[in-house]
């Protein structure tokens, strides 16, 4: 595991001048609603958390990866801060740093989360080669969490209020306490709230101090319409030198942070989001744009007109391409037989060339294991055509997403609100 810290400008502030960073905007869904948190895309004015052009799929995020390092060489770190939460989006998220692992293996890989899913997958990140990772903790007593946040959605249940936090919380410090097991550097983002919590800043210092933190991040409320604490006024900077000095004392602090969108690009003082957002725009419409290496479309269907069959049902995918303009079937491939251990590996090695398979409905584990080799899994129905017109940028993908009871829409947004940082 390698921690150094001199190539990552959020953890060096010496490196801040000479080393960029890439912010890849592929976890749109969150688990919890801050109170002063919301969400909008394509505002390229504001500079916060929260706030994307565009919303990438794995494969259209690597592709924009090369993009970036091309036009930005000193880019030395690549991270997930959403849109919503990275692990509220664990199979994009994963399958993105799978992607960059195999491709751009010198990078630094980080993320930012809120803890409330983050303690599951500490060891997969560890595998993955995450060296750090950002949590945002805005309070360490339920009572004054439960006036932050007001809810945190864990699985399929939803707690309110003091339960909320108190859940919230307890992931937290599990996720700082776990991450510093595995020997990933650790930056804990707090919002100084004033009236809320701006007394409570030290005692979260000292709290994640004990855990292990490398540094505290003091960032001051950017009051945000529509939200519960809307009409809470900014924290003065004489406060926040105030409070910095105080947690100076206990952890680390940094002091350089210029509160980044989920795009962000650039070095931290030359931001440039605002001239890759038509890049990023671009790879929404058509995610399946990029790369040569991977041409086709995998489908399943019945009679051959309709995206209609189960992936674990298919006996076969029609392999899709584009040819002169126009759709064109390439071939059919048989799937592996049903039952055997590796199934869903020999499956993505069958569809090696594919970006993506257009099935009604799927399971959990084929989705992450097709997605491992940067393969999309889309539930879709209708008309193949329409499903393949919509696939290859030309309409809504998601408006042919089939949702059913019990399973969940690759191409849906979800609910819930971000708050990276």
């Amino acid at each position: 595991m390698r921690t150094d810290t001199s190539k990552h400008p959020c953890f060096n502030r010496e490196s801040s001048g000479s080393c960029g960073r890439v912010h890849l905007p592929v976890a749109p869904r969150c688990n919890i609603q801050c109170g002063y948190c919301n969400r909008k895309y394509d505002c390229v004015n504001e500079t916060r958390p929260g706030v994307t052009s565009a919303v990438l799929a794995p494969a259209a995020a690597a592709a924009y990866m090369d993009k970036v390092l091309e036009a930005e060489p000193r880019i030395t770190v690549a991270g997930i801060a959403g849109p919503g939460d990275p692990m509220a989006n664990p199979e994009e998220t994963m399958g993105t740093l799978r992607m960059l692992k195999e491709k751009h293996p010198q990078l630094l890989f980080c993320l930012s989360s809120n803890g409330l899913a983050l303690p599951q997958h500490v060891d997969e990140l560890a595998d993955l080669g995450v060296t750090h990772v950002t949590v945002t903790v805005n309070a360490v007593d339920p009572e004054i969490g439960a006036r932050i946040y007001t809810w945190a959605r864990d699985g399929k249940v939803i707690h309110r209020g003091r339960g909320a936090a108190e859940l919230l919380i307890a992931r937290q410090l599990e996720s700082i306490r776990r991450l510093k097991e595995k020997g990933i550097l650790v930056k804990v983002n707090t919002i100084v709230i004033p009236g809320v919590n701006d007394g409570h800043v030290e005692e979260v210092a000292r709290t994640v101090a004990g855990l292990g933190a490398d540094l505290h991040n003091l960032i001051p409320l950017h009051p945000t319409a529509d939200t519960a604490l809307a009409e809470v006024p900014e924290p003065s900077k004489q406060l926040i030198n105030s409070l910095r000095a105080a947690c100076e004392k206990i952890l680390p602090q940094m002091t350089h942070c210029r509160r980044c969108r989920a795009d962000a690009v650039g070095l931290l003082h030359q931001d440039r989001s605002a001239e890759f957002a038509p890049c990023l725009r671009a790879l929404e419409r058509n995610p399946f744009s990029a790369g040569a290496d991977r041409p086709y479309i995998a489908v399943g269907t019945m009679e051959g007109m309709l995206v209609n069959l189960h992936l674990g049902e298919a006996a076969r995918f029609q392999i899709w391409g584009q040819k002169d303009g126009t759709f064109a079937k390439m071939e059919e491939r048989f799937a592996p037989e049903p039952g055997s251990p590796d199934r869903w590996d020999k499956l993505a090695e069958l569809l090696g060339d594919c970006r993506a398979v257009l099935v009604s409905a799927a399971g959990e584990t084929p989705r992450k294991a097709l997605a491992a080799k940067g393969i999309t899994v889309h539930q879709v129905g209708g008309f193949i055509p329409t499903a393949l017109e919509a696939a290859y940028g030309k309409g809504d993908l998601s408006a042919l997403a089939v949702r059913r009871k019990g399973a969940v829409c690759c191409g849906g947004a979800g609910g819930g609100e971000g708050c990276g940082g």
